[in-house]
Order: C-alpha cells, then structure tokens, then sequence
C-alpha cells in the first residue's frame, strides 16, 4: 500500500496521511477481533463491551452519566442511549435517577455486569488480538511504540476535543432540521 501510495504521488510528502492510513487499518483489525471475541464468550458486541469497561476503570460506585460516557466513548448520544438500553435490557447496567441533575441518570454496573467486565479484563489481557503480532518486537521497541501512541492520542484529544463535541451539535441540529422538513407522503 505504501509503494502503491507513492508511486502515485511521487512529490508529495505522504508520511502523515500513511500514518493515520496505518492506525485506521490497525484499528479497524483490533476492532473487528474484539467484537467476535466479545460476541462469542459474552454474547454483546464489542462497542456494548467499552460501555462496561468505561464503567469499571471510572472505579467503585463504577458509575457515570450518559454524557461523560458518549464524550469518553466519541460515540453520539443516540448511540450511547441504544447501548444503554441493550445492557440495561440483558441485565448488565441500570439507570437510576442523578439527584445533583433534575431529570438525569446516572448509568450503573450491575452485579452481572461487573461480573462480565471482571472476566473480560482478564481474558482480553491475557488473550491481546495484538499478541502475536507483538511478540515479534523486543521489549524497548514496544515501549517506544506505546510511547509513540499515547503522544499521538493525548495531543490529537487535545486539539480535536472541540471537533467531535462540536460533531454532536452539527448532528443534534440535522435531526431538527430533518424533523422539521415534510415528508414526502405529507406533500
């Protein structure tokens, strides 16, 4: 693919886009590993699986607002409510009323579902989809990659942060807008 890349734009300087080519690629390896594995064992996907794996690492009450769990997960706040309600609907979280927000929730781990994340964690520890390819790297070549990525990650949420809070606005008004428009029956 890098060849391929730069045979074709031979006088332009390609390393950053490569970059989030390979990341993107990496990523969507581990992702689709992580969904089967959690599809399989524990019988939710794997977007459902960071939803109780955000609650657990926030600690004991393991307890979050829905908010702070789609701005942590970069997910929609649709999409945090849909996970919610299908963890919810298997028993793994519940919601209870946030009394410091009049009207709110607060999403919490349930028994069952801290029993599934505890298990998770130590199987996916143990069992990295990244594992093998890992082995092929020497101690000081994969603490220099991590070092790499946590640079990269903490600079990008930090220059991007207003972008993808600003994503839910510019989502939350399209579905105004699209609310607002007719439909074609109703012409």
């Amino acid at each position: 693919m890098t060849q391929q890349w730069q045979r074709e734009y031979r006088n332009l300087d390609l390393s950053n886009f490569l970059l989030a080519v390979y990341f993107m690629r990496i990523g969507t390896l581990v992702e689709v590993a992580f969904d089967k594995r959690c599809q399989e064992r524990w019988g939710i996907s794997g977007s459902d699986m960071r939803v109780l794996l955000a609650l657990r690492r926030s600690g004991h009450p393991y307890a979050k607002r829905p908010t702070d769990l789609y701005r942590s997960l970069l997910v929609t706040s649709g999409a945090i409510t849909k996970k919610i309600d299908r963890l919810a609907s298997l028993g793994m979280v519940e919601r209870q009323s946030d009394p410091s927000h009049g009207g709110g929730s607060i999403v919490h781990l349930t028994r069952k579902g801290l029993d599934v994340v505890e298990k998770a964690i130590v199987k996916l520890a143990e069992e990295s989809s990244i594992a093998p390819a890992m082995a092929h790297f020497t101690e000081a070549e994969r603490a220099s990659g991590t070092e790499f990525c946590l640079r990269t990650l903490a600079l990008m949420e930090e220059l991007n942060v207003p972008a993808i809070e600003d994503t839910e606005n510019i989502e939350s008004a399209s579905r105004t807008k699209a609310a607002r428009r007719p439909s074609r029956n109703s012409r």
